[in-house]
């Protein structure tokens, strides 16, 4: 694999690019045990919430997740069988992830943020036999624990004990330090990260160890060639999601650099102090917390001390508003990204290269075909939405970054794809078009589009629209029912603090979506909420408001 940062365009990056895939490949090796000889050299800065600090190198990392391959080997835990990872971003949380990885065994990241049913379905599915827990997730493990027949063992860190429960330092304080790996292939099974759908269940995307090789050019693109001297990273985003493992910890450790764990809630005066005090130069942020940041502290360089050279974004669209603040005020482009835990990292910006468009998600990154299809799996013209796909093969080789199956999910996993072999498409459920330069326009989820007055509506716009307003500190939008017109353009408004929920503001709202959008796109209804239901990866959950407005109609279409 080579990106070379001096080519003069994205098509000479993209036809140049070949991914050169190696038969044998660990990803622990990858991020772990080759930098391992160098006892100076630092892996993870880590920080909670009370202040507590440590910093941990590499050969640090290594030592502790050959004590736990041991100690899971001593409990009896053998190649393909899984361990579940119910941590928040804390050393520990890495050490697990390493100790798998370099066994054979599949890690199973679970949000520490999941109730007891959440739990329960996904460790019952994937057929977990070791969990892995602190004083946070242990009470809801406890709840579920004899309705998980499959789960043998416990591990509890940092005083999470129960009768039962093996203490973390006990049992890596009776392991050794020496361990030999075990040699895996590309696509040997790595992890299972459960993905909720619109409907159904959730689906767990076995993914491979070459994923996070399938991940790497994304991630160096975005970061405008990722890492340069004096490159820090930092995210937010929770390790037990693919935003967190495969656009963070793992490829900065790919790259043998640092990076910070910090324990606790997201606030974003508390995210610029982070950024200050550790030089920070390279973070990925969700536009969530990109517009919370904004909206706290407009003017952070008046206040901070901050070095940023990088910022990526994904999961929603940031939108032209947030774009142009990042610019002005942090003196950084945005490269936004486009990906799913299924098929990562396939589209975005790379500032240093191609110039952004404001609101298009980007180009194709390097090792990635990538199409804009209709419903019959057809390459649809620029200017027309369709869905975005991604091809098995780019250049004549296979693409790594896909996943190997949906685990025991036969159905979903044939269901992803347009045809068969190589020359597959991978199916996002996105909606986008093309423009005639190659970028891709977001449009939207297929389920989150709507029409309204005969037009076809995506809610994307028209959120940015109302977060441009000095009142909004969020908003989403739907379409949603009414018994009069079938479906109207509704908003859910979260205001700034000083802001009260009145007609006039209201009237004012509406007013600003139809000075710059098109008259259909107006909301005809809005409400003013306390927050936005969203997924423990900072993504709207459109999803949850539809039903919240479909439960408003009577059977008999009465309100």
């Amino acid at each position: 694999m080579l990106l070379d940062d001096q080519a003069q365009s994205h098509a000479q990056l993209h036809d140049s690019f070949r991914w050169q895939a190696p038969a044998q490949y660990n990803i622990a090796h990858e991020c772990c045990g080759r930098w391992a000889a160098d006892r100076a050299r630092f892996a993870l800065y880590y920080e909670d919430e009370s202040g507590y600090t440590q910093a941990w190198s590499f050969w640090d990392i290594q030592r502790e997740a050959n004590r736990l391959s041991n100690a899971l080997g001593a409990l009896g835990m053998l190649r393909g069988e899984k361990v579940a990872i119910i941590l928040p971003q804390r050393p520990q949380t890495a050490i697990a992830h390493m100790a798998c990885y370099q066994m054979g065994v599949v890690a199973l990241p679970l949000s520490h943020l999941f109730g007891p049913e959440a739990l329960e379905y996904r460790l019952d599915h994937a057929e977990a036999r070791v969990a892995i827990v602190d004083e946070a997730s242990l009470p809801k493990l406890w709840a579920i624990r004899e309705r998980l027949p499959h789960l043998k063992h416990i591990i509890g860190v940092d005083g999470a004990l129960e009768s039962g429960v093996h203490d973390w330092d006990e049992l890596l304080g009776r392991a050794s330090t020496r361990y030999t790996p075990l040699a895996t292939s590309a696509d040997d099974a790595a992890l299972i990260i459960y993905t909720s759908g619109t409907t159904g269940n959730p689906k767990g995307a076995l993914m491979a160890q070459r994923t996070l090789y399938g991940n790497l050019p994304g991630f160096v693109c975005s970061h405008d060639f990722f890492p340069r001297p004096g490159d820090m990273f930092w995210s937010p985003a929770d390790w037990a999601w693919t935003g967190g493992l495969f656009d963070a910890l793992l490829p900065t450790w790919n790259f043998g650099q640092p990076i910070l764990a910090y324990r606790g809630r997201f606030d974003p005066e508390k995210a610029y102090w982070l950024i200050e005090k550790y030089g920070i130069r390279n973070t990925f942020l969700f536009p969530t917390a990109l517009k919370m940041m904004m909206k706290a502290v407009p003017q952070p360089k008046q206040t901070y001390t901050l070095n940023l050279r990088t910022i990526m974004s994904g999961g929603e669209a940031v939108g032209d508003t947030v774009m142009a603040w990042a610019r002005e005020e942090l003196g950084v482009t945005i490269n936004e990204i486009f990906g799913q835990t299924e098929i990562n990292y396939i589209v975005g910006g790379c500032a240093a290269v191609w110039p952004p468009k404001p609101g298009a998600m980007g180009r194709p990154y390097p090792g990635h075909r990538v199409a804009v299809l209709d419903y019959a799996g057809r390459p649809l013209p620029a200017g027309e939405v369709g869905e975005v796909c991604v091809q098995r093969s780019c250049n004549g080789e296979a693409d790594p970054v896909f996943l190997l199956e949906y685990w025991k999910n036969p159905e979903a996993t044939h269901d992803k794809y347009f045809g068969s072999g190589e020359t597959a498409w991978g199916r996002t459920g996105d909606l986008a078009k093309c423009d005639e330069d190659g970028y891709l326009w977001y449009q939207g989820r297929a389920d989150d589009m709507f029409k309204s007055a005969g037009y076809r509506i995506g809610p994307g716009e028209i959120e940015n629209c109302l977060v441009r307003h000095p009142a909004v500190a969020n908003a989403a939008v739907i379409g949603a029912p009414d018994a009069t017109r079938g479906t109207i353009v509704k908003a859910f408004i979260v205001l700034q603090p000083g802001n009260a929920p009145s007609a006039d503001l209201e009237a004012e709202l509406q007013q600003h979506v139809r000075k710059y959008l098109a008259p259909y796109e107006y909301p005809k209804a809005i409400e003013f909420i306390d927050a936005l239901p969203m997924t423990t990866t900072g993504k709207v959950q459109r999803r949850v408001l539809r039903l919240k407005e479909e439960g408003k109609l009577r059977p008999n279409g009465t309100c």
